[in-house]
């Protein structure tokens, strides 16, 4: 009824060992990180393509407009009279035509 396992025949493939670890992994590869990698490039992207004049929110939900810009450095002009600093790294999205209508 039972067989106890011996040395001999108990032994598997290594691929039977390895098999489920790599269908893991790519499994995670493209649910997890091809996703984030194509949504920090898209993010990039939209960092470099900035310049003056650009209407953007910041990670804080600030809107503003662009007054000046370096290459880490954004100054925003909130309404005529007030102007902050913030990191280029600090903006969310820039704000379309479409969005600025609504």
């Amino acid at each position: 009824m039972f067989q106890l396992a011996s040395g001999t025949g108990s032994g598997g493939s290594i691929l039977g060992l390895v098999g489920p670890f790599v269908l893991m992994f790519v499994v995670f590869y493209f649910l997890l990180i091809r996703p984030q990698q194509k949504k920090t490039k898209t993010r990039n992207a939209m960092l470099k393509a900035l310049k003056k004049g650009d209407k953007i929110v910041t990670i804080g939900g600030l809107h503003g407009t662009i007054v000046e810009l370096s290459d880490d450095i954004v100054v925003l002009r909130v309404n005529d009279v007030t102007k902050l600093t913030f990191d280029r790294g600090s903006i969310s999205h820039a704000v379309t035509i479409a969005e600025d209508k609504e």
